[in-house]
């Protein structure tokens, strides 16, 4: 991954993390659904405290061995809310830090190339606020972790740590974006399938085209289950923790590994040109671009439709016109420039076959981005809306780096990534 030190402050998507019976998942403590929702109601995000200024924190400065420094752990509020009737402060500090470590070893064995990683500070925090939201189940912040009680139960019980592993990944990436997201799900996909699942948007046109024929039927029949509406359980952690088919899982298992050297590229391509990739992601609104331009660089292309030349032509100049448009980046729009050409495609030229429309949509990508010696190219054309796109993450950055609420810990790092950043915009 990246030797330089950066995090991500984006939007952590609200979906449930994967992790769990494959791969390198960590040791599970397995509990049945009962238990799992009275240990949930016990640990909810509670209303935010009056007096935060004032707040009582319990903390402690634990060093994680093999080079990685001193990082601090702290739960404030430990007596406001409680916490001490049923747990021991110091206990569950010393737990954080034991959790951690497994944490980075495990990441550091996925990804050598990771020579450090820039954790200064691991936040148990017992409310819901601007900076860790109820619908989260963790947020990086600048150098540092902020996590639920409640996601801690979840992550180790049924999870295997994934939500830690996600998180902690984030910490090494060093622009903002939903490339960063596609990323760490990629990480988590090689613990376990059910990740696929939960997180499909990102992965499922490339694992239907070149990976499993089947997944569509497979995705359907996951989310086909009943899940009891009025748990406080959330709907993504009972579809994980349900039966499910194991055929299918083996599927999708195979799928993840057959996929491996794709996830590498996103990686190697991400740490190699961070704000381009961002930028080429964020302007067409589709988080699994980059795993797209990956997968048609290295994997033999799905099937040409049996079309004429003519329709063929029209059919690339549709997505071409739809992949240019900058109103995502320049006007804050939402329009995913995929969909809208795939549907235009269908509408339009009459290609009902969804298999069609994407193998003319990959093999527009391997034309536009993939040079004739097999060479990723993340080149953007307009310099003047790439950078205003940098400046603008930058500017957003920086006020986030003033709110009154971070940790010292936090801004500091705020202000390492404002200057990494700035270096980087001289250099485009």
């Amino acid at each position: 991954m990246v030797k330089k030190k950066r995090l991500v402050f984006f939007l952590v998507a609200t979906v449930i993390f994967g992790g769990g019976g494959f791969g390198q998942a960590g040791a599970l403590e397995q509990v049945g659904s009962g238990e799992l929702k009275r240990l949930v109601a016990q640990h909810l995000p509670q209303p935010y405290p009056d007096e935060i200024k004032s707040l009582d924190v319990l903390h402690r400065e634990i060093d994680l061995g093999e080079g990685r420094g001193k990082v601090h752990f702290s739960i404030p509020g430990f007596k406001t809310f409680a916490c001490g009737k049923c747990h021991q402060g110091p206990e569950l500090l010393a737990s954080a830090a034991m959790r951690m470590k497994e944490v980075l070893t495990r990441l550091q064995s996925q990804f050598p190339d990771i020579s450090r990683v820039p954790l200064k500070q691991y936040i148990i925090q017992p409310w819901a606020d601007e900076l860790l939201s109820p619908r989260q189940f963790a947020h990086t912040t600048f150098d540092s972790i902020r996590i639920f009680p409640r996601t801690i139960l979840i992550d180790s019980k049924i999870y295997g740590n994934a939500t830690h592993l996600h998180e902690t990944l984030h910490l090494t990436q060093e622009f903002v974006g939903p490339a960063n997201e596609l990323e760490a799900y990629g990480l988590n996909i090689r613990s376990d399938p059910r990740f696929l699942l939960l997180n499909y948007p990102y992965f499922s046109d490339v694992v239907t085209a070149f990976f499993l024929a089947d997944f569509q039927r497979i995705l359907k029949d996951f989310y086909a289950r009943p899940v009891d509406e009025s748990s406080n359980v959330s709907r993504e952690t009972q579809w994980f923790m349900d039966p499910f088919d194991e055929k299918d899982l083996k599927s999708l298992a195979q799928a993840v590994n057959a996929m491996e050297p794709v996830l590498a590229e996103v990686t190697r391509l991400l740490r190699k040109d961070p704000i381009p990739a961002s930028y080429w992601s964020e302007q067409t609104n589709d988080g699994a671009l980059l795993l797209e331009i990956a997968a048609v660089k290295l994997l033999p292309l799905p099937p040409v439709p049996e079309i004429t030349e003519a329709v063929r032509l029209e059919a690339y100049a549709i997505i071409d016109h739809q992949m240019r448009k900058t109103d995502n980046t320049r006007l804050g729009y939402k329009v995913n420039r995929k969909q809208e050409a795939l549907l235009t495609l269908k509408h339009q030229l009459r290609l009902d076959d969804p298999l069609a429309r994407l193998s003319l949509y990959f093999r527009y990508l391997k034309g536009r981005f993939i040079g004739p010696g097999g060479e990723v190219r993340l080149t953007v054309e307009n310099k003047d809306d790439l950078t205003d796109f940098a400046e603008q993450k930058l500017e957003g950055i920086a006020r986030m780096s003033r709110f009154e609420r971070l940790t010292p810990l936090e801004k500091d790092g705020a202000n390492l990534m404002i200057e990494s950043i700035k270096q980087k915009l001289q250099d485009l």
